[in-house]
C-alpha cells in the first residue's frame, strides 16, 4: 500500500498528537516534524520522530502538512506550505484574523491547493449520524448548549493564559461555534455578555452568548471554564483522555416536530399522527451506538485521501474555518461593546483585543 507523504509543522502538544496519529497510520507517511527549538527537537528525535529545523529541509517527495504551531504564526507556515505546493490542514482557529484567514484562503484557491481547518469534533461518527437525525425533528427553532469545565487553578500559572485572548472563548467557544453550524447552518448575528468574577483576572472566565443564524432560527450558549459541572463536549464523549467523563449531553436542538439531544442522538417525538403541541406526549427514542474513534486519525486520513486526488464533504474547508473565527472574533466584540455584532462587521484585523 502506498502512504501518503505528510508532514508535521510544529512540535508542541498538538502538534505531538498529530505527529503520533500519522506515525501510527496505515495510510501515511510521516515525512518530518518541523521544530525549531532544539531542546524539543531533540526530545522528538530521541522519541524517534523524523524531526527538523526548518521547512527546508522537509523531505522533497512531501505532499502536504498539518499546522500545529501558535495561533499567530497559522498564517506565514500555512502560507509557506502552500507555495510549496502541500496540501494544508490548519489547525483551529484558522488564523489569528479574518484578513490573514481571507488571504489563506484565497492562495489556496489560486493555487488549487485543498485547505482544511481542524474542527476535528465532525469526524465523530455522532457528528455525522446527527445531521441526518435532525430530519425527524422538523425546522429547527432553536439550539442550546452548555459547556462548563473548571479548569485546575495551575492552568492560569503560566502567564500567557491570564491575558486577553487567552479565555475560553477563543480557546474553546470555535469548537462549538463549528458544531453549530455544521447542524444549524450559517450564524448572522451574535450578542454576548462576558463575566471575570469567578477567577478576577483579565480575560474572562464566562460567556452567555446569544445568536441569530440566517434561516432565523436562535441559539443560545453558555461557556465557563471557571464553574464545575458534568455538561461539555468532552464530558459527554470522553473524547479527551486527560479530561473526566460524564455521559451527559451538551447541546439541544429543538425542531417544530420533536427536538434532539447531542451527543447521546436522544429523540423526543409525538406518539401519534396528529400535529404535536404541548397537548402530545412525547416519545424519547435512546440513539443508535458508535464504536469510539480518534477523531483525529479519522480527520488526517480523511486529509490524506484528499491530498492523493480524493474528495471529502465532511472536513471543514477554509472558508468554513474563516467564518467560525469570525462568529468567535464577533462574540467577543460584542461583549467588549455591549452590543449585537452583525456577521461581515468585525474588523479584518480584529484578534480579539479590545477595540
Amino acid at each position: 500500500m502506498t502512504r501518503t507523504p505528510l508532514c508535521v509543522i510544529g512540535g508542541g502538544s498538538i502538534g505531538f498528537r498529530h505527529m503520533s496519529i500519522a506515525a501510527a497510520s496505515e495510510l501515511i507517511e510521516l515525512t518530518a516534524v518541523v521544530e525549531p527549538v532544539f531542546a524539543r527537537r531533540k526530545e522528538l528525535i530521541n522519541l524517534e520522530f523524523p524531526a527538523v529545523a526548518s521547512v527546508d529541509e522537509v523531505p522533497k517527495h512531501t505532499k502536504g502538512a498539518v499546522i500545529a504551531t501558535p495561533t499567530q504564526d497559522h498564517a506565514n507556515s500555512a502560507q509557506t506550505a502552500l507555495d510549496r505546493g502541500w496540501a494544508v490542514l490548519v489547525e483551529k482557529p484558522v488564523t489569528g484574523t479574518i484578513g490573514e484567514g481571507k488571504a489563506l484562503c484565497e492562495a489556496a484557491e489560486r493555487l488549487g491547493l485543498p485547505l482544511f481547518v481542524g474542527h476535528h469534533r465532525r469526524c465523530h461518527p455522532f457528528s455525522i449520524a446527527a445531521r441526518n437525525h435532525l430530519k425527524a425533528i422538523g425546522d429547527i427553532v432553536a439550539v442550546q448548549g452548555l459547556w462548563s469545565m473548571r479548569k485546575h487553578d495551575t492552568y492560569y500559572d503560566v502567564e500567557w493564559r491570564r491575558r486577553a485572548g487567552a479565555g475560553p472563548i477563543l480557546t474553546n467557544l470555535s469548537h462549538e461555534i463549528d458544531l453549530l453550524r455544521f447542524f444549524a447552518g450559517e450564524i448572522e448575528s451574535v450578542c454576548a455578555m462576558v463575566s471575570n468574577t469567578a477567577r478576577g483576572l483579565d480575560v474572562e472566565d464566562t460567556a452567555s452568548l446569544s445568536f441569530r443564524f440566517e434561516n432565523n432560527s436562535l441559539g443560545s450558549f453558555l461557556i465557563s471554564d471557571a464553574g464545575v459541572s458534568p455538561w461539555s463536549f468532552e464530558a459527554a464523549t470522553g473524547e479527551n483522555p486527560d479530561l473526566a467523563t460524564s455521559g451527559q449531553d451538551s447541546l439541544r436542538i429543538i425542531g417544530t416536530q420533536g427536538a434532539l439531544s447531542f451527543p447521546s442522538l436522544t429523540l423526543w417525538h409525538e406518539a401519534g399522527v396528529r400535529s404535536t403541541d404541548w397537548r402530545s406526549e412525547l416519545i424519547k427514542t435512546k440513539g443508535p451506538s458508535f464504536s469510539k474513534i480518534d477523531p483525529l486519525l479519522v480527520q488526517i486520513e480523511r486529509f490524506a485521501y484528499v491530498v492523493d486526488g480524493g474528495q471529502d464533504d465532511l472536513l471543514a474547508t477554509g472558508r468554513d474555518g474563516l467564518k467560525t473565527l469570525e462568529a468567535t472574533l464577533a462574540t467577543l466584540m460584542s461583549a467588549h461593546h455591549n452590543k449585537t455584532v452583525k456577521l461581515g462587521h468585525v474588523p479584518y484585523d480584529y484578534n480579539g483585543d479590545v477595540l
